[in-house]
């Protein structure tokens, strides 16, 4: 088996508790515990580096509507 591999864009490792994966000079990632096919993932990074789960940050972002697309908007009365 590969201890990396790359797929659509994304590099995917292999990594076992304890490990680290290094992002820069100054984030890191370390696998905390694997429990079944759940993942506790530790962050080290500076407080200006925005961390958040990708299901919170999709609930941010309003859906988009063709009026705001296209820059026109309608006028209710």
């Amino acid at each position: 088996m590969k201890k990396w591999e790359w797929n659509l864009n994304m590099l995917i490792l292999s990594r076992r508790e304890s490990e680290c994966i290094c992002l820069g000079d100054n984030i890191v990632l370390t696998i905390v515990r694997v429990n079944g096919d759940k993942v506790r993932i530790g962050i080290e990074a500076p407080p200006e580096v925005k961390i958040l789960r990708n299901e919170l940050e999709n609930l941010r972002k309003p859906p988009a509507s063709p009026e705001t697309e296209t820059g026109n908007q309608r006028k209710t009365a």
